[in-house]
């Protein structure tokens, strides 16, 4: 079920204002001056930049590119980058996550040879620890997933949105079971985020009359949340004040063919009783 847009927001400020928050962790790494659309453009040169929205990127410094063919240790760092909540994170779980065939002492040795390659190919300063059992990514690591995150939380819905290139983690596999099972319930989450701003920013333009980019945001939202049959009527009924009838059709069409495609099941009565209305016009 879609997130209403007062919990999203409440979920992205509680998650930007918890490391400011919470005694002993790590600073909040990205302020406000530094969430932009342009991702990566106010940054200094030597900082590393993670791209996880859509294709998977690392740039920034001369080892980034290396560390790119090495995917478990590259997961490792996705996961202290974007995972909930920010800051420090046991490295018995981290252990467990990525090596879950060996034995504890054996994932814990596999988490430290991970974490020793990572800074010998990217910085000692990346990965940050708190005694000998915490770890956590450095404030100067800049990711654009904790900045969509910043950026909803500061209700810039369409500077996030920028910021949404595509699927967390696109085309991305890491060979370890239990980071890929969190980043698909991560990549659900983030998408029914960022649909939640499309629908909130067409909502906007739509009580001020402009329904050109009410109609805009809505059909992104429509494709955001593909099966969301409350949002596919609102956007639909949008189209139709704008005076869209075809696009409200083919909004509807091909909303009608992924439920067939992917679930085999039709669209509700009460979708199809627009529709029906729709054409009988």
């Amino acid at each position: 079920m879609p997130r209403p847009l007062c919990s999203t927001l409440r979920y992205a400020r509680r998650v930007a204002g918890r490391c400011r928050n919470r005694p002993g962790t790590v600073p909040h790494p990205f302020p406000a001056r530094r969430v932009c659309a342009n991702f990566g453009s106010v940054s200094d040169l030597n900082t590393l930049r993670l791209r996880t929205l859509g294709t998977l990127e690392l740039n920034g410094r001369p080892g980034a590119e290396a560390l790119l063919t090495q995917p478990k240790r590259v997961a490792l760092l996705v996961y202290l980058a974007v995972a909930r909540p920010r800051g420090y994170h046991r490295r018995d779980r981290l252990a467990g996550m990525f090596w879950p065939e060996h034995d504890q002492d054996h994932a814990r040795a596999a988490l430290r040879k991970a974490l020793y390659a990572i800074r010998q190919a990217v910085g000692d300063d990346v990965v940050v620890g708190r005694g000998d059992e915490e770890v956590a990514l450095s404030d100067d690591v800049q990711c654009d997933t904790t900045e969509f995150v910043d950026a909803v939380a500061r209700e810039r819905f369409a500077a996030a949105l920028e910021i949404y290139h595509g699927d967390l983690l696109t085309g991305f596999f890491a060979d370890a079971p239990g980071f890929e099972h969190w980043a698909e319930e991560e990549r659900n989450h983030l998408r029914d985020v960022a649909a939640t701003c499309a629908w909130s920013l067409a909502e906007r333009f739509s009580t001020s009359a402009d329904l050109t980019s009410a109609t805009r945001w809505a059909r992104r939202a429509v494709k955001l949340a593909p099966t969301d049959e409350r949002r596919l009527r609102k956007a639909i009924k949008l189209l139709l004040d704008a005076g869209d009838h075809a696009g409200a059709v083919q909004v509807f069409e091909s909303f009608s063919q992924k439920l067939r495609r992917e679930f085999d099941i039709s669209p509700s009565a009460e979708t199809l009783a627009l529709v029906k209305q729709i054409r009988g016009r």
